[in-house]
C-alpha cells in the first residue's frame, strides 16, 4: 500500500438505536478519518519524526477493538476532539476498528509507525500478541498509549477503567439482591485484559457466598448484542433455572435481555459493564430484567489517553504509566439521577 496515495477525510458517524449504521469519508479540512479499512493508516508520510521533536501534536492515531460498538465510536470522537484541542484544527486524526483480529491491528500499527504518528492510541485486541507490533512502533521512536484494555510490548502509559472494580460492584449488587442464594452465569467476552479483569472481580465476589452457584462463565457473547443473544439463547436451553446473569459489557447485556423475552423468560435479571445508553434505557424501563451496569467513561478514558502522549511528546511521563478510572453503579433505585455516557 502506497501512503502516500491514501486520501485522508473525516468522518460521518451516525448512531440510530445504539448501534453503528455507517461510516462515511467527508471533511472540511481533510484532516480527520474514521476509517472503515482495518488496515488503513490515516497519516501521510508527509510527518517526519524531525518534526515531531518540537513537542508540537501533528497526528494521532486510534485503532479500536471494533467500531459497531457506541463506545468506541465515542472514544474516537473524544480523540479527535482532544487531539485538535491540544494541536489546532490541523492535527490529523485516525480511527480504524480491528475488529478483535490480531493481525489486522499488528498492520494497523505498522502503518501508523511507517507514516510517522506521533500517538498511536491502542485498545489492543490481544494483550501478549500485539506485543511484537508495539515493540517496532516504540523502537521508531512512537509514542503508545493503551486504552481500555492492557498492552504488552513496553506502552508508554496504559489509561483504563478500573475493571476488577467493574466486576466486583456488579457482583455485589447480584449477591445482594440475591441474598447469597441463587444460579448465577457470566455472560463472558472476548479474552482481552480488560474482559478478563471484569470476570477476575466478579468471580472474587461470588466465592465469598458457598449458596451462589455458578452454572457457565466462559460462554463468548463476542461483546455483542448479536452474540450476547446467540449465547443466552443457548444458555436458557440449557439451564432452566436461573437467577442473575453479569453481562461482560451493555450490548451483549442487552442482547441477554432479548433472548429471555423471545423465550418469554422474566425468572432473573441483568448487570452489565458500560453505562451505555440502551442499558440506561432499558434500567429506567418498569418491565425491562436489565438491572444495573457499571458504568464506564469512554470520553474521559480517550481524553486522558491523548494528554498523557501529548506530555510525554513534551517530555513529561505521568506519575504513574497505569491510570485507572473508577466506576459507579446505576441501577433502577439511581437510574433517574445518574448519568451514563
Amino acid at each position: 500500500m502506497n501512503l502516500k496515495k491514501i486520501a485522508i477525510a473525516a468522518s460521518l458517524i451516525s448512531l440510530v438505536g445504539g448501534t453503528v449504521i455507517g461510516c462515511s469519508n467527508g471533511s472540511e479540512n481533510g484532516n480527520t478519518a474514521t476509517n472503515p479499512d482495518p488496515n488503513a493508516a490515516g497519516n501521510t508520510a508527509t510527518n517526519t519524526s524531525a518534526q515531531s521533536k518540537d513537542g508540537k501534536l501533528r497526528s494521532v492515531a486510534f485503532t479500536a477493538g471494533d467500531l459497531s460498538n457506541p463506545f468506541f465510536v465515542l472514544m474516537g470522537q473524544e480523540i479527535e476532539a482532544t487531539a485538535k484541542k491540544i494541536g489546532g484544527n490541523d492535527v490529523r486524526t485516525t480511527v480504524v476498528s480491528s475488529a478483535y483480529d490480531l493481525n489486522q491491528q499488528a498492520n494497523q500499527i505498522e502503518n501508523f509507525t511507517a507514516s510517522n504518528t506521533d500517538i498511536i492510541i491502542l485498545n489492543a485486541a490481544d494483550k501478549s500478541g500485539i506485543k511484537p507490533a508495539v515493540e517496532k512502533a516504540k523502537e521508531a521512536g512512537r509514542i503508545v498509549i493503551a486504552v481500555d484494555t492492557g498492552a504488552e510490548g513496553g506502552v508508554d502509559a496504559t489509561v483504563t477503567t478500573n475493571n476488577v472494580q467493574a466486576g466486583e460492584v456488579g457482583c455485589q449488587y447480584i449477591a445482594d439482591r440475591l441474598k447469597g442464594k441463587g444460579n448465577v452465569v457470566i455472560l463472558n467476552g472476548p479474552q482481552v485484559d480488560s474482559v478478563i479483569q471484569r470476570v477476575s472481580g466478579c468471580e472474587k465476589v461470588l466465592a465469598k457466598y458457598p449458596d451462589l452457584k455458578l452454572l457457565s462463565k466462559d460462554q463468548n457473547g463476542e461483546g455483542s448484542r448479536d452474540g450476547g443473544l446467540r449465547v443466552m439463547t443457548d444458555l436458557l436451553t440449557t439451564f432452566p433455572k436461573i437467577d442473575a446473569v453479569f453481562a461482560i459489557n451493555d450490548p451483549s447485556g442487552v442482547g441477554a435481555e432479548l433472548a429471555a423475552n423471545q423465550a418469554q423468560r422474566k425468572d432473573f435479571f441483568i448487570v452489565g459493564v458500560d453505562g451505555a445508553p440502551e442499558a440506561i434505557k432499558a434500567i429506567a424501563a418498569k418491565d425491562s430484567i436489565y438491572a444495573a451496569t457499571a458504568t464506564q467513561n469512554p470520553r474521559g478514558m480517550a481524553a486522558k489517553a491523548v494528554e498523557v502522549g501529548n506530555d510525554i511528546l513534551n517530555g513529561k511521563k505521568p506519575q504513574s504509566p497505569t491510570i485507572l478510572i473508577p466506576v459507579k453503579l446505576i441501577t433502577k433505585d439511581n437510574v433517574s439521577t445518574e448519568k451514563g455516557w
